[in-house]
């Protein structure tokens, strides 16, 4: 059964899915429909209306103690996805301390919200229903778990919602109502035709029910519809009305009619069970009512990333460790603190800005802005350069003395701005992701054509900052702070003898380049263990 983080937190199969396999040693009717799949894992297949039956009558008894019985060509609920909407109820009605009281719209043969209902939180039901054969089930079903004396059972004529039902019962207040509004306007919608996307995959699991439990007149949109109109007659005899929409685009309709009756308490919700997305509706006409809120369009987006990671194994760490002392990198006193040196040489050699942040003991944190990609292909552009270099043409020896004449090459230009360089980053910078950027006040001065250069503002600080290549080094002189590859975090921390590295993004172009960058720096650890 693939279910969804975005369940109600307080949905019992939220982090604890059904067994199968304890589910079929101990109910036989349940295990023929289990089978092993091709990777070894005990599936149940949802399309198959005896499967799925089986599957609920097996949760409703081992969960909740309940026995009931559906017939195949009725609507067949899943339990996960109906606890999602009692748990939403909840919310609506919490802090009421007298016995609740509901009513559930065509309640269907199984009579699911009623007994869910009545077995976990002792509310009293009016459950409605039109049908012959789901209400002889209902009834059936009510009366085999001995909750006759909570959920009473009503035949009601078609196209009936709440004014009919309440006729007999004009003094009677309600905390709620609850609906499961047939979903489709006929028999096209019902099969799939112009009522999904192209792009959306098929359903996951089979589409059973009774004509008047999936089909109305102008669908799930005029029948909640019809509800609402009914709710503006009978105002505060309901505390809440909701609904459960089978379609995200009626929600909006829907709200924009509850306005325009001037309806004053409104709020919505979204239920998740795997692939299956339900949204619900709930309006109240009381001044005092508490809505929960609804859910934030932000969840998707805040959702975490995991990080590229890679591990360096114990048994190479003390030759990294030997290798950052032979280098005179400072702070070499342990094996995380060696790899954050050798990181760090790396990063300056490969001009990756980065700027140590803080963190606990035991683990070191960089901040990356990457400006450019140097990180590939450098074996190649470093005979380029060479071959450059030896393009070079000598210069003429000078009158009388048989040297060579000092010429300012490229060369020169280069260990200038890379002297202007150092001079800046020496100055004080922002904090890393204020946006701002130090600029050298004697910058025109230094290089009078070029006129003041920026820093980036995650610049090295003094004992990191980067050696600047020839190429590079025009670059730097009149590069954007602004404008960055990406940037990100990396993370050193030591795991039970080994050194873990993680990069976490943080914004940028493209995360493919913070993927290279990440298997250059496990390479050239790695390849420092090997040639060790």
């Amino acid at each position: 059964m693939a279910l969804n983080r975005s369940m109600h937190p307080r949905n019992r199969y939220k982090d604890k899915p059904p067994d199968f396999g304890y589910l079929a040693s101990k109910y036989p009717d349940f295990q023929q429909h289990v089978h092993t799949s091709l990777t070894g894992r005990l599936v149940v297949n949802f399309k198959e209306p005896e499967a799925v039956r089986a599957l609920t009558c097996t949760l409703l008894k081992e969960d909740f103690g309940l026995t009931i019985q559906i017939p195949l060509e009725r609507l067949i609920p899943t339990v996960p996805l109906r606890l999602n909407y009692i748990h939403w109820v909840e919310d609506l009605i919490h802090g009421q301390k007298q016995p609740r009281r509901g009513i559930d719209i065509g309640t269907g043969a199984s009579c699911i919200y009623p007994l869910l209902g009545a077995t976990m939180n002792g509310w009293y039901f009016l459950a409605t229903e039109v049908d012959d054969i789901c209400f002889d089930y209902a009834t059936k079903n009510v009366e085999q778990n001995n909750l006759s004396d909570l959920i009473k059972v009503v035949k009601v004529p078609q196209k009936t919602l709440l004014m009919d039902a309440l006729k007999e019962e004009t003094e009677m207040v309600y905390d709620f109502c609850m609906c499961n509004p047939p979903f489709f306007a006929n028999q096209l919608e019902a099969k799939g035709v112009n009522s999904r996307n192209a792009r959306r995959p098929p359903p996951s699991s089979v589409n059973t029910g009774g004509v008047t439990e999936i089909m109305a007149e102008g669908g799930e949109l005029e029948f909640v519809k019809k509800i609402i109109h009914d709710s503006l007659q009978l105002k505060k005899r309901l505390r809440w009305y909701s609904c459960m929409l089978g379609k995200k685009c009626s929600l909006a309709p829907l709200k924009e009619e509850l306005r325009k009756q001037g309806v004053p308490k409104v709020t919505h919700t979204e239920f998740c069970q795997g692939r299956t997305m339900r949204w619900a509706l709930a309006w109240s006409f009381y001044d005092d009512a508490m809505a929960p809120s609804p859910p934030s369009k932000r969840r998707k987006l805040e959702k975490p990333k995991k990080p590229l990671s890679f591990t360096l194994p114990e048994a190479g760490l003390k030759e990294l460790q030997a290798r950052a002392s032979a280098l005179g990198l400072p702070g070499c006193s342990s094996a995380v603190d060696a790899i954050a040196a050798l990181l760090e040489k790396t990063l300056s050699d490969l001009r990756v800005l980065h700027k140590r942040v803080p963190c606990r003991t035991q683990e070191h944190s960089l901040f990356l802005t990457a400006v450019e990609n140097t990180w590939i292909h450098g074996r190649q552009k470093r005979r380029e350069r060479m071959r450059q270099l030896r393009e070079l043409p000598r210069a003429p020896a000078c009158p009388g003395t048989g040297a060579p004449a000092v010429t300012h090459t490229r060369d020169d230009s280069v260990e200038k701005s890379t002297t202007s360089a150092r001079e800046q980053q020496q100055e004080p910078t922002e904090a890393a992701g204020n946006g701002s950027s130090s600029q050298d006040a004697s910058g025109s001065a230094k290089n009078p054509g070029e006129g003041p250069k920026e820093v980036s503002e995650n610049a090295p600080e003094a004992d990191t900052e980067p050696t600047v290549s020839t190429e590079a080094a025009g670059k730097e002189a009149t590069q954007p702070a602004q404008q960055f590859l990406f940037k990100c975090l990396l993370n050193l921390v030591g795991e039970e003898g080994n050194v873990g590295v993680e990069m976490h993004w943080v914004e940028g172009q493209n995360k493919d380049l913070m993927n290279q960058l990440c298997t250059y720096l496990k390479n050239t650890l790695l390849r420092s263990v090997t040639k060790s």
